[in-house]
């Protein structure tokens, strides 16, 4: 397929501008309905984490099987990705949403009603499936909603805010409703959230179907859907078995065959999946790469700063939840600042680089925390650092990997972001988990296990190893972005959403 420029690609006309202009009132309104079911799909990646043990002890389900309850979740989602967002271009926008937001809600509430491991587990890819239709289709309507350059900077600071921010806001609700109901109310909460999400959609949307003369790559969608498996489930597989299993490397592989494949078809089918014009222009594939480091680094906080809060200051999960507040308005003020302001002045090649480093000295200075430290001096300062410099990369980043697209291409792009999220997370988790354990396993080497205090340092050691190779993914993100992003800053063509300067 030829290459297209990202002003190629932007040609009045082929945009989501030439849609109808939503009525200023209801751009916001919409954005606030978008925001509310990413959050619902945001938080589902780690509300279930902190009320696992609660579910664990009443459905009596081996810490085997604990896991899948996460992972049914990352498998479904990441690896429909892209055929979610393919739908909602086929099919409509407003369509995909509501589906999306309905199936969201009622194999969430089976969750919460479930009696076994196996409905549970079900449940949670049933989420991931619906969730893969809905997050797709909810970041093209903002995309195609919001055409003016300065409201579109402002919207995308919100949703990156969100989407950046949903993790911790997930940790904090899980944990509140963990100890104030109960576990099940975890999920059941996506119903209430579903309600106002599509009464909202209802209301508000109008269904545009940009690529209704396409038809669906059904080969693209094998391809991609099976690749995306192997290797969300490859690293899966790192936590719990090791890096020389067959279950991991094997998946690796055949995952990363069956997406090269997947490329090489999209270059003779007829009608792509993915077209490649919108990975070949070099600031989107720059901010796809920032999405995708963002999402590995970000586990290191999240998870492992979720055990140091729990099990060494003994944090109940609800206070574990609040710690994390700090760090979310932090994001949000950086992401308002970024996209507003600095990207649009000064550009994305000097922004999001400095977010990354940002980022990365925050972490590397969470890794001073020991035995005996505060939270208010070892972690607090740390962690608004830390969301300052995530705040000024994951909102821009999705801002430009998604802004210029042709309508018809609107839902696949966005589905892009939302995959490259998911896959850095899943190898960001496996990564640093494995590292993490390493670095436990030696440091216990030739003293005695027993001892209490030596079992708390060894595992203070695995905490600040994985901060210390995420503070790396940080700085490595900062000099990728620093290479591929081109200089200059955002223009706007007449009746065109806004690209980036050539």
């Amino acid at each position: 397929m030829p290459h297209k420029s990202l002003a190629e690609d932007a040609l009045p006309g082929d945009l989501a501008a030439a849609e109808p202009a939503a009525p200023a009132t209801n751009r916001w309104w919409i954005l606030a309905v978008v925001a509310v079911a990413q959050l619902m799909v945001v938080l589902d990646a780690t509300i279930v984490n902190i009320a696992l043990p609660s579910a664990q002890a009443d459905l009596g389900f081996s810490d085997g099987n604990r896991q899948w309850i996460v992972t049914a979740y990352a498998l479904a989602f990441a690896s429909l990705l892209l055929l979610g967002g393919r739908i909602a271009d086929l099919f409509g926008r407003k369509t995909a949403f509501l589906v999306g937001v309905v199936g969201f809600a009622a194999v969430s509430a089976l969750g919460g009603a479930a009696n076994g491991f196996g409905m549970l587990v079900t449940a949670r890819a049933l989420q991931g499936v619906f969730g893969a239709l809905l997050a797709p289709a909810a970041l093209s309507i903002l995309n195609t909603t919001f055409t003016d350059a300065r409201e579109k900077a402002r919207a995308f600071s919100v949703y990156g805010a969100i989407a950046g921010a949903g993790g911790a806001v997930g940790l904090l609700l899980g944990g509140i409703l963990t100890d104030a109901l109960d576990w099940r109310w975890t999920l059941y909460v996506n119903v209430v959230i579903a309600i106002v999400a599509f009464a909202g959609g209802w209301l508000l949307l109008s269904n545009h179907r940009d690529a209704g003369s396409s038809k669906l790559d059904v080969p693209g969608t094998v391809l991609v859907a099976g690749g995306l498996f192997g290797v969300v489930y490859g690293f899966s597989n790192a936590e719990t078995h090791d890096w020389g299993s067959p279950l991991t490397w094997g998946f690796l592989i055949a995952g990363g065959l069956l997406l090269a494949a997947f490329g090489w078809w999209q270059t003779r089918a007829a009608h792509p999946l993915l077209p490649l014009r919108i990975l070949l222009d070099r600031n989107r594939a720059a901010s796809f790469l920032a999405v995708l480091i963002s999402g590995s680094g970000m586990f290191g906080v999240f998870l492992f700063l979720t055990y140091y809060l729990q099990l060494n200051l003994g944090f109940s999960p609800t206070k574990t939840g609040v710690a994390f507040l700090p760090m979310v308005g932090a994001l949000m003020v950086a992401a308002q600042v970024g996209t507003t302001v600095l990207v649009p002045r000064i550009g994305p090649k000097a922004i999001v680089p400095l977010g990354f480093a940002i980022a990365a000295v925050g972490m590397t200075w969470l890794t001073g925390i020991d035995v005996g430290s505060h939270y208010a001096s070892a972690v607090l300062p740390q962690l608004i650092v830390i969301g300052l410099g995530l705040g000024m990369v994951m909102p821009p980043a999705m801002q430009l990997a998604t802004g210029g697209v042709a309508a018809e291409d609107a839902g696949v792009a966005s589905a892009t972001v939302n995959a490259m999220q998911q896959v850095g997370g899943s190898i960001g988790t496996a990564l640093l988990n494995t590292l993490a354990a390493s670095a436990a396993t030696g440091y216990l080497a030739g003293k005695d296990p027993r001892n209490k205090l030596v079992q708390a340092q060894a595992t203070i050691e695995s905490y600040t190893t994985a901060f210390a190779w995420s503070a790396g993914l940080f700085a490595a993100g900062a000099v990728i972005a620093f290479l591929l992003f081109r200089r200059g800053v955002q223009r706007q063509d007449a009746g065109a959403a806004p690209v980036v300067h050539m």
